[in-house]
């Protein structure tokens, strides 16, 4: 028998140790996290607006920055929605190009699904709202058509450990499309004037972003400096004249990410089976850039966009009996999970399984998530409504009063679900 007592033990490789910057990156890339600190943020521009120290929040957000000449002398709350927030929505541009490229939405017959649901998600909503304000107030329909992408997400990821990954699928798609067909509305109802030729130069930027993303994919993937000199300027500029255009500009942040290549790298010849194969610019882009969005631009957003004086018990009693707070807070309450369901119900002609892989449960929820107003909905109010009006005020209390709603209904839903899936796995459930 030979003798191993001389050999000796295998050693164990050490991990090199992480910088705090690289752990506090992986800890933003978690959704929990990033959910976590959006709902504090909130939490805390509520409390700010209506505390004593109301005046210096409003000094805060309402200081202006910027260069006059190039339309970008903007306050500090725009700042922060037209601005940071684009960085959210790129990533989420570069979720949905992953997903319609190699997902389970690279099917048409599946995409198409959220798709229809986004538009009944809209339609029906709108349609409640003008059943129930009334003609005075009816430039306020667009108000519940909008979903709030960063609040959704978050609360489905506060919640959402069990769930199925197609339902976050589902959810993005969803309050994409919703918010694409909210600025479009914006565009032509409620802006005076789209100026074209600013369009134009950012959707030729927005092209050329792309262009050079693919011709150069293998260098902006090893080297993270060529990405910042070769597209962050195309991009500012492109964000730029988008918003020179009249047009909301987080929208660009969507179209760039949606330009950023998705098929992985090494082998993009094998496009057919891209699980055998290295990540793709989108995903090394995605991973770059989340800690930013969930760290930085989501929290500074809802800091600034939360922050609505309620008035105190007085404020409350008048919105309450505003007709404008029951449209709105129905709408988006009931309206926008009745449009969805409907919707979806129509698309599938009433499957027992849904095409991607959910229950119709799960889409009761993800149709409550999609209740939450907030960003585009509190916009459209202000463009709706004169500015001091007590229709502006209180429709604006309504979203936020209906989004909380929304969110709590959504999120007791799925967690219930997520309780099920965990007994149950997912697998199970597919059609």
């Amino acid at each position: 028998m030979p003798d191993t007592s001389a050999q000796p033990a295998p050693r164990r490789e050490r991990t090199p140790p992480t910088s705090p910057l690289t752990r506090l990156s992986r800890l933003l890339r978690m959704d929990v996290v990033g959910g976590g600190l959006l709902v504090l943020a909130a939490g805390l521009g509520m409390i700010w607006a209506n505390s004593p120290w109301s005046a210096a929040y409003e000094s805060l957000r309402d200081a202006r920055l910027g260069y006059a000449p190039w339309h970008l002398d903007l306050s500090v709350g725009q700042w922060a929605s037209d601005g940071l927030l684009t960085v959210f929505f790129f990533v989420v541009g570069l979720e949905l190009v992953r997903e319609f490229t190699n997902g389970e939405l690279r099917h048409p017959r599946i995409a198409a699904t959220p798709i229809i649901a986004a538009a009944g998600g809209v339609a029906v909503p709108a349609l409640i709202y003008l059943l129930l304000a009334g003609n005075d107030l009816r430039a306020g329909w667009a108000i519940p058509t909008a979903t709030d992408i960063a609040f959704a997400v978050a609360v489905l990821a506060l919640v959402g450990r069990w769930l199925p990954g197609s339902l976050r699928v589902f959810l993005l798609t969803l309050a994409v499309v919703d918010d694409l067909i909210a600025i479009v509305i914006i565009a032509f109802v409620y802006t005076d004037q789209i100026r074209v030729a600013p369009l134009a130069i950012s959707l030729a930027l927005v092209t050329l972003f792309g262009v050079l993303a693919r011709r150069f994919r293998r260098l902006l993937a090893r080297r993270r400096w060529a990405a910042w000199a070769l597209l962050a300027p195309i991009g500012v500029a492109a964000w730029a004249f988008m918003h020179a255009s009249g047009i909301h500009a987080t929208i660009a942040g969507v179209l760039l990410g949606l330009c950023v290549p998705a098929q992985p790298i090494e082998d993009e010849a094998r496009a057919a089976t891209p699980a055998r194969s290295g990540p793709s610019l989108a995903d090394q882009f995605e991973h770059r850039f989340s800690p930013l969005s969930a760290g930085l631009a989501v929290p500074v957003f809802a800091l600034f966009a939360a922050g609505v004086a309620i008035g105190g018990r007085a404020g409350v009693a008048s919105a309450l009996t505003d007709p404008v707070t029951l449209a709105v807070t129905a709408a988006l309450v009931i309206g926008k999970p009745a449009g969805i369901l409907a919707a979806t119900f129509l698309a599938t002609r009433g499957r027992r399984g849904l095409t991607l892989n959910m229950a119709w449960a799960d889409l009761l929820g993800l149709g409550l998530l999609s209740g939450i107003g907030f960003t585009v909905s509190l916009l459209v109010s202000q463009l709706a409504f004169a500015p001091g009006s007590p229709a502006l005020d209180h429709s604006r209390l309504a979203v936020l009063g209906a989004s909380l709603v929304a969110a709590t209904a959504g999120a007791i839903v799925l967690a219930l679900r997520g309780r099920h899936y965990r007994l149950a796995p997912p697998a199970r459930e597919a059609s």
